[in-house]
Formats: C-alpha cells, sequence, structure tokens
C-alpha cells in the first residue's frame, strides 16, 4: 500500500470495488475473507454504507450489494460527461447494426473493467455486467487495451504466467505480444473462446494522442459467429473507432477521466 493511501477509505473502495463485480451480493463474512480485513474492522463500516444506501442489504439472505446511492452516484459521473454520450450513442450505432451486445472497457492493472454497455433485442444473447472485471489476456477488448505494451511490460502485468481458462486460451507470453502487436496493425482484436466455449469477441483500442484509453468490444455468440457476421461487426468497429478518435481530437477531449488510478 501507498503511504499516501488512508487505510479506512481504502477498504470503502475496496467493498464497492468487490461488490460491483458480485451483483448477486456477499455475506459480511465472504466480504472480510476476500479482502483480507477482519469482520470486526469492516462491519461498521458496511453498516455505515447501508444506512446511507451505498449498500442494500438483503434480510432474508444476509448478503450486501451496491445500492441505490452509489448507482446514482456512478449515474452522475456518466451523465455529465459529453464524451460518455457520444461513445454511447455510437455503440447504439454498432448495436442497431449487428444486432449484438456492445461494451465499453479500460484496462485496471492487469483486468479488463467494464464501464459501460449497450444491450441487443436478440432473446437469446450474451449477458454482460458494468463493473465485471476480466483477465485482459484472454479477451479481444484486453487485448485491444494491451496493444502498446512490449513483452517485458506483459510479463510484468503477469508475474504468475497466463492461466488457461479454455483449451482456446493463449497461454504464451510470445504468442500473446505477437497478437498484440498484430492489433495495431489491424486496427482490431478477435478472440474465439478463451474465457468460455461460447462466444466469439471483436475489439477494437481506443486512441488519444497515441495512447490506448479505452476499448470497444462486440460480443456474439457461437451460433451466430458465421463469417458474415464477423466481418459486418469488424467494419463497424473500425469507422466507430474512427468516429470517436475524430470526436477526441476535434474537441480537445481530457481522456485522463478515463484513466485515473493504475489503468
Amino acid at each position: 500500500m501507498k503511504k499516501t493511501e488512508h487505510r479506512p477509505t481504502e477498504r470503502v473502495l475496496d467493498i464497492l470495488e468487490l461488490l460491483s463485480s458480485h451483483p448477486e451480493g456477499l455475506t459480511l463474512t465472504e466480504i472480510s475473507d476476500k479482502i483480507k480485513s477482519p469482520i470486526s474492522t469492516i462491519y461498521p463500516i458496511v453498516h455505515t454504507m447501508s444506512e446511507r444506501k451505498f449498500l442494500y442489504s438483503d434480510k432474508n439472505t444476509s448478503r450486501y450489494s451496491i445500492g441505490i446511492s452509489s448507482y446514482g452516484v456512478g449515474i452522475s459521473y456518466a451523465n455529465n460527461t459529453n464524451v460518455f454520450k457520444f461513445i454511447k450513442m455510437q455503440m447504439q450505432y454498432i448495436v442497431n447494426q449487428a444486432k449484438e451486445i456492445c461494451q465499453l472497457g479500460v484496462l485496471d492493472k492487469n483486468e479488463v473493467f467494464y464501464i459501460a454497455k449497450v444491450e441487443s433485442d436478440e432473446p437469446i444473447r450474451l449477458v454482460s455486467s458494468i463493473g465485471k472485471k476480466f483477465p485482459a489476456y484472454c479477451t479481444a477488448m484486453g487485448k485491444s487495451l494491451l496493444c502498446n505494451k512490449d513483452l517485458a511490460a506483459l510479463k510484468v502485468l503477469y508475474p504468475e504466467g497466463l492461466k488457461a481458462y479454455t483449451e482456446n486460451t493463449v497461454t504464451s507470453f510470445d504468442e500473446l505480444y505477437k497478437q498484440t502487436s498484430k492489433i495495431k496493425v489491424d486496427g482490431f482484436a478477435s478472440e474465439f473462446g478463451e474465457l468460455n466455449d461460447y462466444q466469439h469477441c471483436v475489439a477494437v483500442p481506443l486512441f488519444n494522442d497515441e495512447k490506448v484509453i479505452a476499448a470497444l468490444s462486440v460480443s456474439i455468440p457461437a451460433f451466430r459467429a458465421n463469417s458474415e457476421k464477423i466481418e459486418l461487426t469488424k467494419k463497424l468497429l473500425l469507422e466507430v473507432r474512427s468516429e470517436i478518435e475524430k470526436y477526441f481530437a476535434e474537441n480537445h477531449v481530457n481522456t485522463d477521466m478515463l484513466l485515473y488510478g493504475d489503468y
């Protein structure tokens, strides 16, 4: 922990980050175990957050989840920034054409952190949650976010190596670097069945002043991932990427708001 960090405040943020990726909720014991903090220490924090409605306490299951006050703060942040509105408009365009879910994410240390999505109207579609985190190396969005990193930097991000989630997961740093380097040439990343067996993903990095600030992805269920759908998705993502990066440049957008902390 950095010397400038305030431990009680850090616990509040740890709890919010943890519960944001567990929409089903967690018990006090589970929260304690996952953030490695004693129950006696976090109980008054959780109680106060519940009283202020930043957490919701389910009396029947004794589970805590994100509360309405947290949601309100997040919506206020997103809705008050024109850049998010513009990006969401472009994401909606992709969904209208591709009929598949579109997601926006940033890099949080070595994971993809999903910060926005636009759902499709397809009756059978992939389910995604804002606030979820996944290893970056085995998702198309994550590889897009890693495309500016050299081989040494990739190894620093994953000191324990690359875990295989399926038989398709990339587990070689050399192969990962080969794939991420190719993204800067092709403009997009593509991944099939590396995190799970039932989806194909296509993604593009979003650049501002040569810095990767975020990425957009479209996830397609395997049974709909034919060559025509994949090519259409690539075309749409590249088209929208151009529009978003043009918007950044013409409006002198400060994209640091997507990159605070260790992003």
